[in-house]
């Protein structure tokens, strides 16, 4: 399988600051790849040498097996700074943007129908853009994203802001490009929101990459965790044997197990010393993955 990305050892300062730091990842065609880390890590900034909106200081960046810049019209991305037209009605700016793209007016106009009316908008068309709602504006960004049907989409933080219902709708849309045969990358902070649709990740922190991989390999390389629910006061969590690491929410709690650590041990003192109410040994979340990584929550 081809990689419609491949970042070689890929760095970028500001004056003093270094934003990233020889980065290199690997992005197979056809897939959902994160890009993680807290804000500030380098993520939007990766995003911008590989758009060709800012010159890597070193490194190669391939896309779509060419250089930066020479695919423009295959890509789709939509920039953390979000904004819309705002005197433009809803129909009207997706259709410039699909022009803007290559396509011809009547083919924009059409596509842009046809976009709106799926993500259930189409009472949307003739709305100027400030008078969407925020859920409205998103959809609308995105599908202005999508409209020339490009092979390689790129979201900087295409969650932020939304509520619960519209994550799930642009969640269905970046599986929808998945089985459509598109690459999807896009950036977040939310590990939680990574872990449920990803292939793989680009774990990231203060420009540095702390590890990239599967979802599974990333996971199986990682030590247990025992989730745990119960009633009354705990013993101290934090003094039993080959626990490293305790995330106390009272009533629940995240042990996390040094590598060595007898589990079944660990399980009878619990029991033994509290009233617990439910148990389960698994592998950890990639938010505690980064956390024990790094030593601080990325949110």
């Amino acid at each position: 399988m081809r990689d419609s990305l491949v970042l070689q050892n890929v760095c970028k300062s500001f004056g003093d600051k270094i934003a990233v730091n020889h980065i290199s990842a690997q992005i197979p065609a056809g897939s959902i790849y994160g890009f993680l880390g807290p804000n500030g890590a380098g993520k939007t900034t990766t995003i911008r040498m590989i758009m060709n909106i800012l010159m890597p200081d070193s490194g190669g960046i391939s896309v779509l097996g060419q250089p930066p810049g020479r695919v423009r019209d295959q890509l789709g991305y939509l920039p953390e700074e979000k904004g819309l037209y705002k005197k433009m009605k809803a129909a009207e700016l997706i259709a410039y943007f699909g022009q803007l793209k290559g396509m011809d007016r009547t083919r924009a106009r059409t596509r842009a129908a046809e976009l709106l009316d799926q993500f259930g908008l189409e009472h949307a068309a003739d709305q100027r853009c400030d008078l969407l709602s925020k859920g409205m504006g998103q959809k609308v960004q995105i599908i202005s994203t999508l409209i020339h049907d490009p092979d390689l989409v790129i979201l900087d933080e295409p969650f932020s802001g939304l509520d619960p219902i519209n994550v799930e709708t642009v969640r269905a849309v970046i599986l929808d490009l998945k089985r459509n045969g598109k690459t999807v990358i896009f950036s977040t902070h939310v590990m939680e929101q990574a872990e449920q649709i990803c292939d793989a990740i680009l774990l990231i922190h203060r420009g540095e990459k702390i590890l990239d991989g599967t979802i599974g390999e990333i996971k199986r390389s990682a030590h247990h965790t025992i989730s745990l629910e119960y009633d009354g006061t705990p013993i101290d969590l934090r003094r039993i044997p080959g626990v490293i690491r305790v995330n106390d929410m009272g009533k629940a709690a995240e042990l996390s197990l040094a590598g060595d650590a007898d589990r079944q041990a660990i399980i009878k003192t619990l029991v033994a010393g509290m009233t617990v109410t439910a148990f389960t040994v698994k592998a950890p979340s990639l938010h505690e993955i980064f956390v024990r990584h790094v030593g601080e929550s990325p949110e």
